[in-house]
């Protein structure tokens, strides 16, 4: 498919300003169609309140927290405590979304909308947690404060564009993180709680992948150099948090994200979607972009073939060792 600007003959005429003024119909457009499709839900109708009693401080038959007490297996919690701090930093999200798209118009309702969506899943994650007593309360608030007392500050906070990117392929990594984690939790309740967060999270992608689908037909080049960016340099937003790169090794044997994962269920299908590899009449710059692109996507899946292996092999010597 051949894509053009209609706007503006160079890529140098293109500024965040410009970029958002010509993208507000369509921020219009698929805020309207997110309204629609979205549906309220109430996160204390996803705890197990019966389960949950009085911990150890102002209440004399508090009961102190123990590993046997939780349902949740050893990957889940691991997992869950990741996906709930990086979920405590919406207020740097927000931060970051509202200086970079504004507080006015379609721009500013969205960036409204998905904030309060987005306030729903730590609410009902950190009921969850301690109503179930899946982990140790005092850790996970020390964790909570240690990562936001950090903040957090976007790889891609210097352009709308690289952040529209970022968001298309995060938002689904975020799902598919949710959503494995509650496969992997051993329960039901905490299955069904992340597939509703999942559910949110898929809409919020698509919200992206398409704003950023038009980015591409009004500024091509810059998009691809963008899109290029973001899949060479991806990092998970929770990636400062206290054991991150112990917790994301853990995560990663665990089957609930690791390389493979992040190759198939999450670049290669926002990608197919943008027919990435099919779009031609970009300049210079966009053409080196997208072929360095392509490299990229094959060495990736090289690297996750290998992954693969090590895996199998380690599940190999496992299942070897329980039956010996």
């Amino acid at each position: 498919m051949t894509i053009t600007s209609p706007h503006l003959g160079s890529s140098a005429g293109w500024t965040d300003a410009r970029l958002l003024y010509a993208l507000e119909e369509v921020v219009e457009k698929e805020l309207n169609r997110h309204l629609k499709v979205a549906k309220d839900w109430m996160p204390h109708e996803y705890v197990p309140w019966s389960d949950a009693r009085n911990f150890p401080g102002f209440f004399e038959d508090g009961e102190a927290w123990d590993k046997e007490q939780s349902k949740v297996t050893e990957i889940g919690r691991i997992a869950l405590v990741v996906n709930l701090l990086t979920e405590d930093n919406l207020p740097s999200y927000h931060h970051e979304i509202a200086s970079l798209f504004g507080r006015d118009g379609a721009w500013g309702t969205w960036v409204h909308r998905w904030t309060a969506e987005e306030g729903r899943h730590g609410i009902v994650m950190r009921d969850y947690l301690l109503a179930s007593r899946a982990v140790d309360p005092d850790k996970l608030e020390q964790f909570r404060m240690a990562h936001m007392s950090e903040g957090f500050e976007s790889d891609n906070s210097h352009s709308m564009l690289h952040s529209v990117a970022y968001v298309s392929f995060q938002e689904l990594a975020t799902r598919i993180s949710h959503r494995n984690t509650g496969h992997q939790s051993g329960d039901p309740v905490c299955d069904r709680m992340l597939a509703r967060i999942a559910t949110d999270e898929n809409l919020h992608m698509i919200f992206y992948r398409n704003l950023l689908k038009a980015a591409f037909e009004i500024a091509p080049d810059l998009t691809m150099q963008a899109v290029r960016d973001v899949v060479v340099n991806f990092r998970m937003p929770g990636h400062g948090m206290p054991g991150f790169e112990r917790a994301a090794a853990q995560m990663a044997i665990g089957e609930v994200y690791n390389m493979r994962i992040h190759h198939d269920d999450v670049l290669e299908p926002v990608l197919r979607f943008l027919k990435i590899m099919e779009i031609d009449g970009l300049g210079p710059e966009g053409q080196k972009a997208q072929e360095e692109l392509g490299l990229f996507m094959g060495g990736l899946n090289a690297e996750a073939t290998k992954f693969d292996e090590k895996l199998a092999a380690r599940k190999a010597r496992m299942a070897a060792r329980a039956a010996g």
